[in-house]
């Protein structure tokens, strides 16, 4: 599936450092697509990108497609950020369970009031200089 891109005319306040392991996801995020790790010994997927699975320590990971649909767990709004941050409060911010079974916590960039157990989907935010990604309301 691919996610709605968003053009923000910031530089990020705090970069993602991609590693070996995370430089598929955030290549991915930044094409539009939301993927994770999936361990192919017990099944499990698990978010953030893992190289080891931490349910049976498995190393046999492998790349899997999110449909990046989902529904507003819990929510809140971040009015003190810390100074990094603060060019961006208030940051509204949620946790997210994936059709998948995972449980994310992400910026949600809709500013407009949400209730809980609202569809969600997962956008890319196209900053300056590189992705990053939010829920916005499905």
């Amino acid at each position: 599936m691919s996610m709605e891109i968003i053009h923000v005319d910031l530089d990020r306040s705090y970069p993602p450092r991609p590693t070996e392991t995370t430089k598929i996801f955030w290549d991915a995020i930044a094409a539009g697509q939301f993927k994770t790790t999936r361990c192919t010994s017990c099944g499990k997927m698990t978010f953030p990108p893992k190289p080891i699975c931490p349910h049976c320590w498995s190393d046999s990971m492998e790349w899997a497609d999110l449909s990046g649909k989902g529904t507003l767990y819990s929510r809140t709004i971040i009015h003190a950020a810390p100074a990094i941050f603060a060019k961006e409060a208030p940051i509204h911010f949620g946790i997210i369970d994936l059709e998948e079974g995972i449980r994310i916590a992400t910026r949600i960039w809709d500013m407009e009031p949400l209730d809980i157990g609202s569809p969600m989907r997962i956008v890319t935010l196209q900053y300056n200089d590189g992705p990053l990604f939010a829920a916005r309301k499905a």
